[in-house]
């Protein structure tokens, strides 16, 4: 364990409809009858659910987040929306550059720079991806690709209170496989290494990363005790109440 509080923040990407609350309502009802777990708990439902998921959770202690943002300011751009758009609906932060939007949507480190810019200047939290695919890791790229995302994605006001990175394995996201945990610690510790040197020791030190990629509450508590290792990103078993409250139980 470290002085930085972990997050365990769940992804629920496309899905979800108004009757999903229920899981949310369960999930916060586990955590008031149970020991208070030591971290951060977090939802991002999809942009139709956040001011719902918002209200439900107000006073629980699980904040909500968005999946995706503009990085525009509000005005003719159909279909977009902004970060404080999301603000307003009651979201605290706002995942950028998830590998799903980096390859279904094209997004550079420069489109993700300019939406974590986006997010910080509506008072977010900028959860930023970085993680590298199966063939970049195949031909042994994993370091230069993740040094290279967090190069041109981190913006350079980053801080612990505006910012957590998140290292997600784009082979690993939805497929049941994960990295050793002599993998996650590498990648983790060039990823602490490049922070500290970009920000400086306190500012690089303090800010959080998160492991994501297959979480699950049979596997949360080895990858969770991982060097630099702050918590997780969790995608699919972050829909269940059940599941979710399994995952947040390495921190009790």
């Amino acid at each position: 364990m470290t002085a930085r509080r972990p997050l365990v923040a769940g992804n629920w990407k496309m899905n979800g409809l108004r009757g999903s609350v229920a899981e949310v309502e369960a999930l916060a009802s586990a955590l008031q009858q149970r020991p208070a777990p030591a971290c951060d708990v977090m939802i991002a439902p999809p942009f139709t659910l956040i001011a719902q998921f918002a209200h439900t959770t107000a006073n629980t202690g699980i904040s909500i987040a968005g999946q995706d943002c503009s990085a525009l300011a509000p005005g003719a751009h159909t279909g977009d929306v902004a970060a404080t758009m999301l603000a307003d609906a009651g979201a605290t932060a706002v995942i950028v550059g998830h590998s799903e939007r980096r390859q279904d949507h094209f997004e550079t480190d420069e489109t993700v720079n300019a939406k974590a810019h986006a997010v910080h200047a509506a008072g977010l939290v900028a959860i930023i991806c970085v993680g590298e695919t199966e063939p970049e890791r195949d031909r042994g790229e994993t370091l230069d690709v993740v040094k290279g995302q967090l190069s041109g994605s981190v913006p350079d006001n980053a801080d612990a209170v505006n910012t957590v990175i998140a290292y997600e394995p784009v082979w690993a996201i939805g497929t049941g496989r994960t990295p050793t945990t002599d993998d996650v610690e590498t990648v983790h510790a060039t990823i602490r290494e490049c922070l500290v040197t970009r920000f400086g020791a306190e500012k690089g030190n303090a800010m959080r990363v998160l492991y994501g990629g297959s979480v699950k509450a049979a596997n949360a508590s080895e990858l969770m005790a991982v060097a630099n290792v702050d918590g997780a990103l969790v995608g699919g078993a972050s829909l269940r109440a059940a599941d979710f409250d399994g995952i947040i139980d390495a921190y009790r």
